[in-house]
């Protein structure tokens, strides 16, 4: 078992630029972009003077809200270098959740591109700031959001938004800072710094800023690439999102530790990745459940060459054992991996490798990674449980967060007084030390690989006028694993309607959060102290829309 390794993110870009100098780094066919690791390393410092001479200190917090442009790697690697925080924004959010980020993160630089899907980036960030396009970059007062100075723009051809500074300057910014300057900084690092914060979700409907450090999303990186027995031969396809654990360390950490090429594609679509893979000859992909079921039916499929693939991760939600086995035998993946665990824990707890049986790797999330300890426990006493025995997954090791940023009551309720990181999800391990998950004691709705979190979205229901109660559940899905069913009872002499609920969360949440159902009922069903049995609601809910064929789907 390899040691852990005590650098910074910064450290190891730099060592890996000297040893591999000409092996591809990044590739980004939409932006035609490509880049050895010397000149990827080269550009990133750049972009770290660029930060310097706008303002950014040790300890600043730099948020980016980006698809998986190339601008994303660099942002990621100049903050670190210069011991700034990488805030990750997903690409969903709509003005309501932006502003609570950027607010409660204290971000001082916002780095954006254009928009995404249906949302227009600079029209929400206007409407959020609507003195900006007056303002001078660095220089941008707002009291609701008082640590915000600047807001950069990354557009290959678009003009830049007033108000806001062009990626393209900013690097030239770079050229005032003396190289002495930054490498004073980068040495002043220690790994155990905060390097990432990530934005997830809580019980109480507010998300919260989990600190992880150089040291946590380093080693995690690099006990997965292990697992997948990853080289500077490989080629990783990255197609989930950069601001997801699962693209910044089950990827790119996963990558950088292994010196392994990143080949990135913006927005996931199954012809784009499918091209990538076949004109780069990628050796692995990751991805969620439904972006390997997209691939495997659409018409097309056939006609690409998956023939150089041999690894990636599936994960973010339940794996199907139907779908693991139809990406083995059909897309040549016959060393995927199954990895388990939650942001908290950076985020990788338990992991299959590419010595485990198809058997063990299609219908378990593996053992415990090393140097992590894991157990089950009784939820309600806390004791240890054996193998066989449902209960509470809790990790302990080098890859537990730091904290909640600015929540140490949460914290407190996250991790016990021994250190043991408390996920919340329903687990049994067997005789082997392989774990299922069975299930989540906290409500948490996992669709696609996305996280959301029913409080969140019943909060903003209870804001409408014509809701008198709502109850937001997970219910079964063939193609997502999960979608959102919002159980609602209106007001007496109140209408409203499947579409208008749904569209009202559309214009105020992220896309992900829309309900693909809506269920308005007379009665919630309740114990007898009063308290909503969501199981209850969820066995109605598959009744009442018929989803009993997806709710027999085998996942590990």
């Amino acid at each position: 078992m390899k040691e852990l390794m005590d650098i910074t993110v910064g450290k190891l870009l730099e060592q890996v630029a000297a040893t591999y100098p000409d092996d591809e780094a990044v590739v980004n066919l939409q932006h035609n972009y490509r880049r050895t690791w010397k000149e990827f390393d080269q550009e990133v410092d750049r972009i770290a003077r660029g930060l310097m001479a706008l303002g950014v200190k040790k300890g600043d917090h730099v948020a980016i809200w980006a698809t998986n442009v190339p601008e994303w790697l660099l942002t990621l690697f100049a903050s670190a270098k210069i011991g700034a925080v990488l805030v990750t924004v997903n690409t969903a959010y709509k003005v309501f959740e932006l502003e609570y980020l950027l607010r409660q993160s204290d971000t001082k630089v916002l780095v954006m591109i254009d928009g995404f899907k249906d949302a227009s980036y600079v029209e929400i960030v206007n409407e959020l700031c609507p003195t900006l396009k007056d303002s001078v970059p660095g220089q941008y007062e707002n009291p609701m959001l008082p640590f915000l100075k600047s807001v950069v723009y990354v557009s290959d051809d678009k003009p830049c938004p007033a108000g806001m500074l062009p990626w393209k300057e900013l690097e030239e910014m770079g050229r005032s800072v003396a190289d002495a300057d930054l490498r004073a900084v980068a040495d002043s690092l220690d790994p155990h710094d905060v390097v990432n914060m990530q934005y997830t979700s809580g019980t109480t409907g507010f998300p919260k800023g989990v600190m992880l450090t150089h040291y946590n999303i380093v080693n995690n990186g690099m006990c997965i690439g292990d697992c997948m027995k990853f080289t500077h031969q490989d080629k990783l396809c990255i197609v989930v999102p950069l601001f997801h654990c699962f693209g910044l360390v089950l990827a790119t950490m996963a990558s950088l530790t292994h010196a392994t090429s990143m080949v990135l594609v913006d927005v996931f679509s199954p012809v784009k990745v499918m091209g990538a893979i076949q004109a780069e000859r990628c050796t692995a992909v990751h991805g969620v459940p439904t972006m390997y079921i997209a691939m495997l039916e659409h018409p097309d499929f056939e006609k690409f060459d998956f023939s150089t693939l041999r690894t990636g991760i599936m994960a973010g939600s339940p794996c199907p054992i139907k779908v693991m086995r139809e990406v083995i035998d059909k897309m040549n993946m016959k060393e995927i991996c199954i990895t388990y665990g939650q942001t908290e824990a950076s985020p990788a707890t338990t992991m299959t490798t590419t010595d485990d049986s198809i058997e063990l790797r299609v219908s378990t999330v593996g053992r415990s990674m090393p140097y992590v300890e894991t157990k089950i426990i009784d939820p309600e006493t806390g004791e240890t449980l054996g193998p066989g025995q449902p209960g509470e997954f809790c990790s302990r090791g080098y890859n537990t967060m730091k904290g909640y940023y600015k929540m140490e009551e949460a914290t407190r309720q996250a991790i016990d007084a021994d250190g043991w990181l408390h996920s919340g999800d329903l687990a049994m391990v067997d005789e082997n030390g392989y774990y299922n998950i069975t299930g989540r004691i906290k409500d948490m709705i996992i669709r696609g690989g996305e996280n959301i979190y029913p409080k969140e979205i019943e909060e903003f229901l209870y804001t409408q006028p014509q809701v008198q109660d709502v109850q937001v559940i997970g219910v079964p899905s063939k193609r997502y694993g999960e979608e959102v069913c919002a159980c609602i009872i209106l007001r007496e002499g109140q209408t409203m309607d499947e579409e208008q609920v749904k569209a009202l969360v559309k214009a105020n949440m992220a896309r992900h959060k829309v309900p693909s159902y809506v269920l308005f009922l007379d009665q919630l069903p309740m114990t007898a102290s009063g308290k909503i049995q969501k199981f209850k609601l969820r066995e109605m809910a598959v009744d009442l829309l018929n989803l009993h064929d997806a709710d027999e789907i085998e996942t590990a």
